[in-house]
């Protein structure tokens, strides 16, 4: 996760911000695919040097009512948080994937991106972040877990304005993994999160 932070950094340096116009690309769609079934594939053969099932934490939750009660904590957090550091910081802005209006011409790839953006997405980086990552780092303490899960989380996609709220979701997703034992509910509470956050971008 370090290596790809670090990639992301540069690239975004050299780079500067990525077009607004890049979800309306089927270009974008293939490549994100391929990122995502590239890490996929990494983080399932570092997996099988343990047990997978057990570092995935790809089961059913011990409660959902638990689950349903965290998930909206966590987006009430977002919220006041979103208040809070809105003012100071432009995440959306930063990452530079929102476009400026909607294009009814480039709607197919805006949905195909969409898609990749709120189920693969979340499906791999939940694998990885809360599934792998969190049992690596449970023996040295559930809290230094979820704090390093969420920083990491944060680094992984190379920004600097969103890093406070991107390692503020990966610790309150790592949270709730840790309390319902499984990252099915974070899969979910990530997509919706990412789901509303695409569809707000388009909807002004």
């Amino acid at each position: 996760m370090l290596a790809f932070a670090a990639l992301s950094y540069t690239s975004r340096a050299l780079e500067g911000k990525p077009a607004k116009n890049l979800l309306y690309k089927w270009d974008t769609f293939g490549g994100n695919l391929f990122q995502y079934a590239v890490i996929a594939l990494i983080v399932y053969g570092i997996a099988g040097l343990g047990n997978r099932r057990q570092l995935f934490a790809l089961r059913r939750p011990t409660s959902w009512q638990l689950a349903a009660g965290i998930a909206v904590g966590i987006g009430v957090g977002m919220l006041v948080l979103t208040a809070t550091l809105g003012p100071l910081l432009t995440p959306g802005r930063e990452q530079g994937f929102t476009p400026p209006s909607w294009q009814p011409s480039h709607a197919a790839a805006y949905v195909a991106n969409g898609l990749v953006i709120a189920v693969v997405a979340p499906f791999v980086e939940e694998l990885t972040f809360r599934g792998v990552g969190f049992s690596v780092l449970q023996p040295f303490g559930a809290w230094t877990a979820i704090v390093l899960v969420g920083l990491l989380f944060g680094v992984a996609h190379g920004l600097v304005e969103a890093l406070p709220f991107l390692a503020a979701l990966g610790a309150g997703l790592a949270y709730l993994r840790y309390r319902v034992d499984s990252v099915i509910p974070g899969m979910i509470v990530h997509g919706l999160f990412n789901a509303v956050s695409l569809t707000v971008a388009v909807a002004h």
